[in-house]
């Protein structure tokens, strides 16, 4: 057991799980601090890049880059939808449907991927979908319109996008982990320099540029370094049950300082749809005693 590698991830998730948090006192819009965190993360990941050596040994290939862009350009919107989920729901329903995207790659592979969709897959699509139901209080909305507004559409485009992230991202197999996210983050840059508006980062305070620069440093920089250095020598399984540690902290800073109470609905919708994604990832019985 790789307790280095443990304690690595688990403090990767738990600071990423405080990203919702730092993203509504940070005062400034989805795009520009998405736009803000790709620049940070560019210079700490490359620097890291050159530092450990990485740069030396790198094997480039045309058609894995090419592929990492179109990976970036996900995982680019999928920072954008989730933040602009953040600023119209609490952060507790919006992590909850985001963490859905495991049942998307499931989806999308069966679909596009012709993988086999198990009993077992089918039974947790059906549970997370019963969950996200009841945790945006779906009755209370009268309109597609209310539904839009509330955030839940953001919420769902940002799992979306975060299902073809990984998608996309596991046909590439020799560029290492800080080469792909320099791509990635580079390209994000591109994306939103023309959508951006500067003039949003007048007139804020010391706190807020606090909070702006933890979402770039800390939770991209920081947090990839120790995920990537991490994962290599992890197996996979043990990785999907500690990104649990994500969501956890995200609901436990919802409700203990940002004072969020979610109704009896919404608990039984977190726990379906956790619980349909834990059951996905739980390695069958008999492989345990393989």
């Amino acid at each position: 057991m790789n307790v280095g590698g443990i304690a690595k991830l688990t403090i990767a998730m738990a600071i990423f799980g405080s990203i919702g948090f730092f993203t509504i006192h940070t005062g400034v819009p989805a795009v520009e601090l998405v736009f803000v965190r790709c620049i940070c993360a560019t210079i700490f990941l490359s620097l890291m890049w050159f530092i450990t050596g990485g740069h030396r040994t790198e094997i480039w290939s045309k058609k894995e880059v090419l592929q990492t862009c179109l990976c970036g350009i996900f995982l680019v919107l999928n920072w954008v939808f989730l933040f602009k989920a953040f600023e119209a729901m609490s952060i507790s329903v919006a992590i909850s449907i985001y963490n859905l995207a495991p049942i998307f790659v499931l989806i999308f592979g069966s679909l596009f991927l012709k993988e086999k969709m198990t009993i077992r897959a089918l039974t947790a699509t059906i549970v997370c979908f019963l969950g996200s139901i009841l945790i945006v209080n779906i009755e209370n909305f009268q309109s597609i319109e209310q539904l839009v507004g509330s955030g839940f559409v953001w919420a769902i485009l940002s799992a979306l996008c975060y299902a073809l992230t990984m998608i996309t991202s596991k046909t590439v197999k020799q560029l290492s982990p800080y080469s792909m996210t320099f791509i990635q983050t580079a390209i994000g840059i591109a994306m939103l320099l023309p959508f951006s508006d500067f003039t949003v980062f007048t007139g804020l305070s010391v706190s807020n540029w606090f909070y702006i620069l933890g979402t770039g440093l800390i939770h991209t920089g920081f947090v990839y370094y120790l995920f990537f250095d991490s994962i290599r020598n992890l197996p996979t399984f043990l990785v999907s049950v500690l990104t649990f540690v994500d969501p956890l902290v995200a609901i436990l800073l919802d409700i203990l300082i940002l004072s969020f109470v979610p109704t009896s609905l919404q608990v039984v919708g977190i726990l379906l749809i956790f619980g349909g994604i834990f059951f996905t990832i739980r390695k069958p019985s008999k492989q345990a005693h393989d």
